[in-house]
């Protein structure tokens, strides 16, 4: 899989676009769903998604084949993520209104293609109250079935940085998860 995509990438490079349109369709899914996950909904995450492919395309000239081109998009999409999120908090703070607004965004933001189990939803509900950093390890570990190796390509931490703050993640989740039954 990797020298496909490898090959895909050449083939961008020498000027054939067709092969960029078969890397989104690769990876447009995966891209949106770690955004999904990181987000909480589905207008954010689709923004994430957006800005995503355009700094594929604008910065695939920069990929250096060292690492597999997923751990490459998955950078971006975790990087772009985490940005928006402290966009978010930063508006928030600054906001003037009593954010009406935020709720009644929320109560649209229905995702149709999510299965409504309850556990999930809970999760996802208790996943947004912890700090991002904390979440992004939480679902690269148990959405994505990354190892830590994985995470600390991804993200430069040292494993041992990121095994704490799982366990920070999870004791967390676990007590917000027991404090809503």
């Amino acid at each position: 899989m990797q020298d496909n995509d490898f090959d895909l990438i050449k083939r961008f490079l020498s000027g054939e676009e067709v092969a960029f349109n078969l890397i989104v369709k690769k990876y447009q899914k995966k891209i949106y769903w770690h955004a999904r996950q990181m987000m909480g909904n589905h207008l954010d995450a689709d923004e994430v998604t957006q800005e995503v492919l355009i700094v594929i395309f604008n910065k695939l000239k920069n990929f250096n084949f060292n690492s597999s081109l997923y751990t490459w998009i998955y950078k971006i999409v975790t990087t772009r993520s985490l940005n928006q999120i402290r966009k978010k908090q930063i508006k928030r703070f600054f906001s003037i209104d009593d954010n009406d607004g935020d709720e009644l965004q929320d109560k649209h933001d229905i995702v149709e293609e999510l299965d409504s189990k309850e556990k999930l939803e809970k999760v996802k509900k208790v996943l947004q109250k912890i700090p991002p950093k904390q979440r992004q390890i939480f679902i690269m570990r148990n959405f994505e079935d990354l190892s830590y190796e994985e995470i600390s390509e991804i993200t430069g931490k040292s494993v041992g940085g990121l095994k704490a703050n799982y366990f920070h993640a999870l004791k967390k989740v676990l007590e917000l998860t027991n404090e809503n039954k």
